[in-house]
């Protein structure tokens, strides 16, 4: 992957400082980056890197004055224009694939295949799916019955994605993640547990991103439904009905129960847990390890479990580490008293 610093400065809407013809091939942080690098500088404690960085070009912000010995590209947002840059050398290695559809792939019968397809070796696509363009499947995968995939998704190794799926465009979906598995429901009659059938789907809508072994659950009825711009991390379990807003974040070992509805653009941080039928209002950031049994407003913030506003959370975690030292005050409050209380009946006998 080449490209020209007047071509990178053209698409990250930014003005360049210095040689336009320069070519850019890679993309590094200022202290790893070498020649034909380019870099970027966000947070100004890195700003002394300038002088000592290999890179050949760096992505500054246009309010910066900054003299330097090789080119500079100003911008409003340098980390996004940075991502925009990467985003630019990422896909270019992701497209290195070889398209087409390799020999041991295994094809059922009414599939829609579309242009600049990749279906890698020993890949399973069942009856009546319906693929969009330029989609990539890496080997090993499982595609069930009646799945839609938009254009430009990528699924990587061992990714096994069950019957009627939808799936939209630009999706991401690592490795090991199962799309579409029963929902956990059952009913229990002396003792017994009777499997309710999980008659629903999953639906994945664009630019979702999905990390490795992430469990989708289908819903009994209806859709399990992740919005537009949503990023899932690794080691994340969704259950059935459950819905995701646009733009929301689940980070690693999260677990979400059955018809939580979580609003747009929340921050789930990493092992939070979510008891079921509850809603989660836009907005709202959980820190880790939170444990989350009750509606929560638009714009909340909270940590801990049971799950409580970050301000009383971290006055009750302060009480709590003095209580050793208010625990032996309130012993020898009680010695005290007690001997009072033995003053006091001595007096009462003397008179």
């Amino acid at each position: 992957m080449r490209k020209s610093l007047k071509e990178i400065a053209e698409i990250i809407d930014g003005e360049l400082i210095g040689d336009s013809g320069i070519v850019i091939t890679g993309v590094s942080g200022i202290k790893e980056a070498r020649e034909g690098d380019i870099t970027f500088i966000a947070n100004p404690k890195y700003k002394n890197l300038i002088d000592s960085t290999q890179a050949s070009a760096i992505i500054i912000s246009a309010e910066e004055q900054i003299k330097a010995d090789i080119p500079l590209i100003q911008t409003e947002n340098p980390s996004l224009a940075f991502v925009k840059v990467l985003e630019i050398f990422s896909r270019e290695k992701v497209n290195r694939v070889a398209i087409g559809i390799h020999a041991s792939a295994v094809i059922g019968k009414n599939v829609q295949l579309s242009k600049d397809l990749t279906i890698q070796a020993y890949a399973v696509i069942e009856d009546n799916v319906r693929m969009g363009d330029r989609v990539v499947i890496y080997p090993g995968v499982y595609i069930g019955k009646g799945v839609q995939i938009g254009n430009d998704t990528v699924i990587y190794p061992q990714v096994s994605i069950r019957q009627e799926v939808i799936i939209g465009n630009r999706v991401i979906i690592h490795n090991g993640t199962v799309i579409g598995s029963d929902g956990f429901g059952y009913e229990t009659l002396n003792g017994i547990h009777h499997k309710i059938p999980q008659l629903g789907t999953v639906v994945i809508e664009d630019d979702v991103e999905i990390g490795a072994s992430v469990t989708i659950d289908r819903a009994r009825f209806d859709k399990t439904l992740i919005g537009r711009g949503a990023k899932i991390d690794n080691l994340v379990q969704i259950a059935h009905n459950v819905v995701i807003g646009p733009n929301s974040i689940i980070i690693a070992q999260t677990g979400i129960s059955g018809s939580v509805t979580v609003g747009k653009n929340v921050i789930l941080a990493g092992q939070v847990g979510v008891a079921g039928h509850i809603s989660i209002g836009d907005n709202t950031i959980a820190a880790a390890q939170s444990g989350i049994s009750k509606d929560l407003p638009p714009d909340s913030r909270v940590m801990g479990s049971p799950a409580r506003p970050f301000g009383l959370t971290k006055r009750i975690q302060a009480v709590i580490k003095r209580l050793p030292e208010l625990f032996k005050k309130i012993l020898d409050l009680d010695k005290k008293i007690e001997n009072l209380e033995k003053k006091i009946g001595k007096t009462k006998d003397y008179r």
